[in-house]
């Protein structure tokens, strides 16, 4: 963890700043008394939404029959 006097951290926070989203934190303080850390955040996970296209999509009840043979040939290159 990176240590750095208030004055330093106005003149290089880009750079203090990167340092953290690369992982490291970051320590400011003021006559050697740690005030802040600067560290990366989390990325929130998106939520999944359940039931989203409950009711818009329908399923023939023949979903699964095997195919005919004609299109079985295709698939097996008869």
């Amino acid at each position: 963890m990176a240590a750095i006097n208030i004055y330093d951290a106005k003149t290089r926070l880009s750079q203090l700043v990167d340092q953290a989203a690369a992982g490291e934190d970051v320590v400011v303080s003021r006559h050697g008394k740690p005030l802040v850390r600067i560290t990366r955040l989390d990325v929130a996970k998106p939520r999944v939404k359940f039931g989203l296209l409950k009711g818009k999509l329908k399923i023939r009840t023949d979903f699964d029959a095997p195919l005919p043979d004609e299109v079985l040939a295709g698939f097996e290159g008869r």
